[in-house]
């Protein structure tokens, strides 16, 4: 009896193409709706964290010791009780209006005026607050952008949901609004390529799976008609393409995750650059403010020392005490003027003038050798280079860095100085009269600096030397980083910016603004050298060897000291 011959049958082409692209489309819908959830959610967060910025500035700046919410409730309290509307030349509210006035255009006139100077301040174009009766409005005066949608504006209840007759209105720009108006299209450039490399690769594989499905029916069938052989290795061979297929997939899915993961890293740095910067725009913008009112407190008593000294037949004695008070209150300002011009402006943007070394180091040791000997009981040793060394250079940035590394190595010698006292007072080989011997032999331990200035190989040299408790490796390597600090908890002298890892930051800054470097040679118990290196100004010697500028140059540096003595003797803002 003949066999009945092998027949095959598959399934229509079109029915099995459906079904192969129906995974690939899902996946595909999945990814885009991620993509689409993540930049929505983004843009949602960063809205609302500049939204909340700005309300945290509006309800806690203080003008006169009192803030908006505080103005505004005594406003409401001198309203009439009975809800009846006040009189409209009432003078207490006509004061309390005036009040709201100056206070919002002391919110927004620094906003208008240092546009340039803080990066990450919003700028405002308006506040208008909303009363009962009336509204107080501010404007900047300043052209709005176009197109006019870069200026974002917010609205909520200065006083919360229990009070809402009361609403204040802001319009305003960040200055980083532009910036972030390209990566957001930078993003939906890259969503839309996405999109196409999608719809490109749905198509391709749609067109491949057709052509592969045709060709493989035929040779199925003349496989199936020929022998059953050839049918077995065509199925050993389709599974292998299988694995190789699922490998690489796998190998593709392993690739995709490393690359997300690489994004996030990338994204939590970006984030803490912007954490660090709006640090330092905060520490300056206290500083400045700190400085700015002491000065303004010196000037009261600066003019009644001014008053006493003119008059007449005063004792010689009292004369002498008033006019030393006097030299102090003017060197107090002239050091907050540095503090005003240093913390207004960015270190790596100096004021460049002719200025000798040496003289920057003996105003430094003037300044703080006394207080160093008699409240940090540590000496401080002025070693000067025998001939002037001119350099061109920002003065208060220059003398604010001296100073920094004049305070480091305070630090470092109050560090030894425990570390002697410790060290003598734990040692366990030691009796009783040996540790009281070494505890005074510590007790008896001086600290000591040395301010150094001296020339080499056509370079200025700044040092600052100690002998305090030296430093590691690695602590040497990154003690020049923003805000890397050993100190944060342990620092024996608890001064205003001690822990907040600023102060080498600073001076490796200002040394690069001025073309010059810091190296720094220390070891552990040994004591540090802190080294500037400057480059020498042009100059020329006459033939008698004594070191002159070009007339010039020296025209440049007496009006420069004319308008620093100026400054000095004007009253404080």
């Amino acid at each position: 009896m003949d066999e009945a011959p092998l027949t095959f049958k598959p399934p229509p082409v079109s029915r099995r193409l459906l079904l192969g692209l129906v995974p690939p489309l899902l996946l595909l819908l999945l990814v885009l709706a991620a993509l689409t959830y993540a930049l929505y959610t983004r843009s949602q967060l960063t809205r609302q964290a500049d939204r909340e910025a700005l309300r945290e500035w509006l309800e806690e700046a203080r003008v006169h010791r009192k803030t908006l919410p505080d103005l505004v409730r005594d406003y409401l309290a001198h309203l009439p009780s009975n809800g009846d509307p006040p009189a409209p030349d009432d003078p207490v509210l006509l004061v309390r209006a005036e009040e709201l006035q100056e206070h919002l255009a002391a919110l927004g006139r620094p906003t208008r005026l240092w546009a340039e100077q803080l990066p990450l301040f919003p700028i405002i174009y308006e506040l208008r607050l909303i009363l009962p009766d009336r509204a107080v409005v501010w404007e900047s005066g300043l052209p709005r952008p176009r197109p006019l949608g870069q200026v974002a504006e917010f609205t909520y209840p200065l006083l919360g949901p229990s009070e809402p007759r009361v609403v204040i209105h802001v319009a305003y720009q960040l200055h980083a609004y532009n910036r972030r108006q390209e990566e957001e299209a930078q993003r939906q450039r890259l969503l839309l390529w996405l999109s196409l490399a999608a719809v490109a690769g749905v198509l391709l594989s749609t067109a491949w799976a057709w052509f592969a499905l045709r060709r493989e029916r035929q040779r199925e069938i003349q496989a199936l008609l020929a022998q059953q052989q050839i049918e077995h290795a065509e199925k050993v061979a389709l599974e292998n393409q299988l694995r190789r297929e699922e490998a690489e997939h796998h190998r593709a899915e392993a690739e995709r995750q490393l690359l997300e993961q690489r994004l996030a890293a990338q994204a939590a740095e970006q984030r803490a650059l912007e954490i660090k910067s709006q640090i330092f725009a905060g520490v300056g913008i206290m500083a400045g403010s700190y400085a700015h009112n002491i000065k303004n407190l010196l000037v009261r008593p600066t003019d009644l020392i001014r008053r006493c000294l003119a008059a007449q037949n005063l004792d010689p004695q009292v004369r002498q005490g008033l006019q030393e008070i006097g030299d102090t209150l003017n060197t107090v300002t002239d050091r907050l003027q540095l503090i005003l011009k240093t913390v207004r402006r960015d270190p790596s943007r100096s004021v460049t003038t002719r200025l000798d070394l040496n003289e920057l180091l003996r105003d430094a040791f003037r300044t703080w050798a006394d207080m160093a000997e008699q409240k940090w009981k540590i000496e401080v040793r002025l070693d000067l280079a025998p001939e002037p060394l001119i350099v061109l250079g920002d003065p208060s940035h220059l003398s604010q860095a001296v100073e920094n590394l004049l305070f480091n190595a305070r630090d470092a010698v109050f560090e030894m100085r425990n570390h002697v006292r410790e060290q003598a007072r734990s040692d366990p080989s030691l009796d009783e009269e040996q540790r009281r011997k070494r505890l005074i032999e510590a007790a008896a331990w001086k600290g000591l600096i040395v301010l150094r200035t001296r020339r080499q190989n056509g370079e200025a040299l700044v040092e600052v030397e100690d002998n305090g408790i030296g430093m590691t490796d690695e602590v040497r390597q990154r003690c020049t980083e923003t805000h890397f600090t050993t100190k944060q908890n342990n620092a024996l002298y608890h001064g205003l910016s001690t822990g907040m890892g600023l102060g080498l930051a600073f001076v490796r800054t200002v040394l690069e603004g001025h073309g010059g470097g810091l190296e720094i040679v220390t070891a552990p118990l040994s004591g540090t050298t802190m080294r500037m290196r400057l480059p020498v100004a042009d100059r020329w010697a006459d033939p008698n060897g004594a070191l002159r500028l070009h007339d010039g140059d020296a025209a440049a540096d007496a009006s420069t000291a004319d308008a620093a003595r100026n400054t000095a003797s004007r009253p404080a803002e």
